[in-house]
């Protein structure tokens, strides 16, 4: 499903440090759920949530979020809008084509260690529930 009500900028927070003209693509596990290889590439239009991602995201190391351009069509993320939220507030979307990175973002808000913490046990809560997740 093409979105055409949201033209962007969007973003993508990662540890994966990328350059201006790489592509993200789907086919690696969930930063959120280990065991589920995702069939969709995810991203935002709200630098502050692409920097939570980022927080979130699996390994050690540095954060980084980063503008990027769908290369094709993307839907709204089912897994937040209308689930958790009514209507698609988080602006997040989903595509199985590729994200091409445009550029290198440093003005985000960072999560404090408080911050990130407590984000890791809402994680760990929502896996210990096995609660579904769309891929």
């Amino acid at each position: 499903m093409l979105n055409t009500q949201d033209n962007g900028p969007f973003y993508h927070g990662t540890k994966a440090k990328l350059n201006i003209g790489d592509y993200l693509s789907a086919g690696y596990h969930s930063n959120y759920r280990p065991k589920v290889i995702m069939n969709h590439i995810y991203f935002t239009a709200l630098k502050d949530g692409a920097g939570l991602a980022a927080a979130l995201a699996k390994g050690e190391g540095t954060e980084y979020v980063y503008q990027v351009e769908p290369t094709g069509e993307f839907e709204d993320d089912p897994n937040v809008t209308d689930k958790k939220f009514k209507g698609n507030p988080t602006r997040s979307y989903r595509s199985v084509y590729p994200l091409k990175v445009v550029g290198k973002i440093t003005d985000y808000k960072r999560l404090t260690d408080e911050e990130r913490e407590l984000w890791k046990k809402r994680l760990e809560a929502v896996n210990k529930h096995d609660e579904d997740i769309i891929n």
